[in-house]
């Protein structure tokens, strides 16, 4: 009997595939469960529906992402931060100031949690910030730190 997943099936196969399974195994616990639906035409048509829809969503984001990359690279974000003696700050810059910071000046709206800081900013100067914005697609964040007064 062939069958299309509605989830995740530990030793059969992922959401969305089409599989192959014994009758009894399929009509007694797959599909009761509502973990498989039969692989009627109806049925693998809207597999398929759901397959182009689903690749036309990752391209898009793709695409939208690669466009933030590219207004990334134009846009400088200037951080004011209070410091001590010797020029380090109190405290660390965060990736949410550096989020707010960018959406303020640049207008780019990134999440906190896609930028990476490899580690602490406690200091005045130029710093490249990775960022990652989506499927293998990153960007450089240009920041500047500057001692407020």
């Amino acid at each position: 009997m062939k069958v299309i997943l509605q989830q995740d099936v530990k030793g059969q196969g992922k959401k969305g595939q089409m599989v192959e399974v014994s009758d009894g195994y399929g009509r007694n616990f797959l599909l009761p469960r509502k973990l498989a639906v039969e692989a009627t035409a109806e049925n693998v048509n809207t597999m398929k529906m759901q397959d182009k829809a689903k690749q036309a969503r990752l391209a898009e984001e793709k695409a939208a992402a690669e466009a933030a990359a590219q207004q990334l690279k134009g846009c400088q974000v200037k951080i004011r931060a209070k410091a001590g003696q010797g020029g380090r700050l109190f405290g660390s810059i965060t990736s949410r100031e550096i989020s707010d910071e960018l959406k303020a000046q640049c207008g780019i709206d990134v999440n906190k949690s896609k930028i990476v800081l490899s580690d602490p900013i406690k200091s005045f100067g130029t710093f490249e910030v990775k960022c990652k914005l989506g499927s293998e697609v990153s960007g450089v964040i240009n920041l500047l730190v500057i001692e407020d007064k």
